[in-house]
């Protein structure tokens, strides 16, 4: 058996070794063979002219052909990058125009905030002016309001009435202390 086994393999590998070399040998002559080279270059122009006479045709039924179709189709694709990067741009100055509104909101209620600032600061120094200045009065009437209060509170007093004596202190609380004016002579 190992005697069968090792004949086959290598009537095999001549075989094989000889068809290649035929083979290889066949297919050379072949393509050295000028009959050849002249058929395959006849296909190929008719192949060339059967393409062309199909655009033709295609053209006069105005069907598309596959140069067309392939033109048009890397064509929508630059328009859609360009789409792509407008989008993009706009989309951008949109954020930013957003972003700006909402600063200038912003800017403007800063500066209202400001303008109350300002009023109740200017309200606070009139306060304090008010309060540290009393109403001009002249010396006679002062003086009069100043009996006739004090009659008042002896009369409120004998009554033994408290809500005088309780207006009496409130109206001195809300009086500044008396100045002293020197008199011009």
């Amino acid at each position: 058996m190992p005697d069968e086994s090792n004949a086959a393999r290598s009537l095999r590998d001549r075989l094989g070794a000889s068809g290649e070399d035929r083979l290889g040998r066949a297919l050379g002559e072949l393509l050295e063979s000028p009959l050849l080279h002249g058929a395959i270059g006849r296909a190929f122009d008719a192949r060339e002219k059967a393409a062309q006479a199909q655009e033709v045709a295609l053209g006069a039924l105005n069907i598309p052909s596959a140069a067309d179709v392939e033109r048009l189709t890397r064509r929508l694709r630059a328009v859609s990058h360009r789409l792509e990067a407008i989008e993009d741009v706009l989309s951008g100055l949109e954020h930013e125009l957003a972003r700006g509104a909402l600063d200038a909101r912003l800017a403007a209620i800063d500066a209202r905030l400001g303008g109350i600032e300002q009023q109740l600061a200017a309200l606070a120094r009139d306060g304090e002016q008010r309060r540290a200045t009393p109403p001009a009065r002249s010396e006679g009437t002062s003086a009069a309001r100043g009996d006739t209060s004090a009659a008042r509170g002896d009369t409120s007093a004998k009554r033994g009435d408290t809500s005088a004596k309780v207006a009496r202190a409130a109206k001195a609380a809300r009086k500044p202390p008396a100045r002293k004016t020197a008199k011009r002579s």
